[in-house]
C-alpha cells in the first residue's frame, strides 16, 4: 500500500494555471437500461455528476450513454423527462443509441470520451444501476472519484474497481466457480496474474488511460465480459494494473441474482474467453486439438460452476437490498 502523499497530475501550478501535459479525467456514465419508479439512486449519482461537471481543470464535461429502448420504455414518463431534461442533460453530453447490450455502451461512450481526450487522459466508466442512494452509496459517491485519480496519479494503465461481497454473494460465487474456474482452464498464467490484482475481473467500475484504451477500442470488442477481456489484454502487453475498494453495492434487486442471470453469465465468460483463445493461438500448427482438450476441461469446469449456483441460488429465500455495510480502505498499490 502507497500511504504517501501523491500529489495529483491534473494539480494546478503556484499561479493558478492548469499544468502543462496535466491530464484530465473523462466520466462516463451508464444509464440504467431499467429506469425504476424510484430516482433516489439517480439523483445521488447525478449530484455527483453534477459536481465533476463543475470542476472543468480537472473533468471533461461528463457523457451519460442511453439506450433508446430505456427513453421510449419510459416515454411519456413527466418525471423522466424532467430528470433527463433538467438533470441529466444539464450536467452531461448525453449520448442516444440503440445498444444490443451495456458492453456496447461502454465501447460507444468510451469511444466518443477517447476522440476528446489525449496524452495521459484518464477515462472512468460509472454505471449507473447501484444504490448510490443508500447511506453506504452516499459514502461511496463522496471517494469514487479517487478510482481514476490513481491512474493519474501512480500512472497506471487500468484501474479496477472492486464491490466488497460476501461469500455467499451471487457475484462472489459466479466469479469464484465460474469466471476464475474458465479462467484458470483457458488462460491460466494470465489467470494466476489477474488474481494477484483483483477478485472482480467483470467489474464494472474502472479507470483506463488514454494510450491502453485507445488500443482496446481498435482490437475487438466484446458484447459481454469486456472487463475481464482488458484484463487479459493488460496482462498479455504487461501494462501497468491497480485496483481500488469500492464498498458495499448492490445492483441486483432485493439483493438477489436470479439463477437464470448467473447460469447466462458463466456460459458467455466461456464463450468469450474459447473465441479469445483462437484469436491468439488459431493460426498455429495442430491448436485443435489442443483447443478440444481445453474445451472438454471447460465443459466440466462449467459444470461444476452451475451445479454450485443451481443449489445455492435455487433454494435461498429472498433477500433485501443491502443498505448499509463497511466501506474497506482505498488500495493505493500496484504492481508494474
Amino acid at each position: 500500500m502507497n500511504s504517501s502523499k501523491v500529489e495529483p497530475a491534473t494539480a494546478m501550478d503556484a499561479k493558478g494555471r492548469r499544468r502543462a501535459g496535466a491530464a484530465r479525467i473523462h466520466p462516463v456514465v451508464i444509464y440504467p437500461y431499467r429506469q425504476g419508479e424510484d430516482f433516489r439512486d439517480l439523483e445521488a449519482l447525478y449530484e455527483m455528476i453534477e459536481g465533476l461537471d463543475a470542476n472543468r481543470e480537472t473533468y471533461q464535461r461528463p457523457i451519460t450513454v442511453m439506450d433508446r429502448k430505456t427513453f421510449h420504455r419510459m416515454a411519456g414518463d413527466r418525471r423522466f423527462e424532467a430528470f433527463r431534461r433538467d438533470v441529466v442533460a444539464a450536467h452531461s453530453d448525453i449520448l442516444d443509441g440503440w445498444f444490443v447490450d451495456t458492453c456496447q455502451m461502454w465501447y460507444a461512450g468510451l469511444g466518443m470520451a477517447w476522440e476528446r481526450g489525449g496524452g495521459r487522459d484518464v477515462y472512468w466508466l460509472i454505471p449507473g444501476d447501484f444504490d448510490y442512494g443508500s447511506p453506504v452509496g452516499g459514502h461511496v459517491l463522496g471517494r469514487l472519484h479517487e478510482l481514476p485519480e490513481i491512474c493519474c496519479e501512480l500512472g497506471q494503465d487500468l484501474c479496477i474497481g472492486e464491490i466488497e461481497t460476501e461469500p455467499s454473494h451471487p457475484k462472489q460465487l459466479i466469479d469464484g466457480h465460474g469466471t476464475f474456474g474458465l479462467l484458470y482452464t483457458w488462460f491460466p498464467g494470465e489467470a494466476r496474474e489477474i488474481r494477484s490484482y483483483t477478485e472482480r475481473p467483470r467489474s464494472e467500475f474502472f479507470a483506463v488511460g488514454h494510450a491502453f484504451l485507445g488500443e482496446m477500442l481498435k482490437r475487438r470488442w466484446y458484447a459481454y465480459e469486456q472487463t475481464m477481456v482488458m484484463l487479459l489484454h493488460a496482462v498479455f502487453g504487461g501494462r501497468r494494473i491497480t485496483r481500488f475498494s469500492v464498498g458495499n453495492l448492490s445492483d441486483l434487486p432485493e439483493g438477489r441474482e436470479s439463477l437464470t442471470s448467473a447460469i447466462q453469465q458463466v456460459e458467455r465468460t466461456e464463450r468469450v474467453l474459447k473465441s479469445l483463445w483462437r484469436e491468439r493461438h488459431g493460426a498455429r500448427t495442430a491448436w485443435s486439438e489442443q483447443y478440444r482438450r481445453l474445451e472438454e476441461q471447460s465443459e466440466h469446469v462449467r459444470k461444476a460452476a452451475l451445479t454450485v449456483l443451481e443449489n445455492v441460488l435455487g433454494s435461498e429465500p429472498r433477500r433485501k437490498r443491502r443498505s448499509g455495510g463497511p466501506v474497506v480502505a482505498v488500495i493505493r498499490g500496484g504492481k508494474s
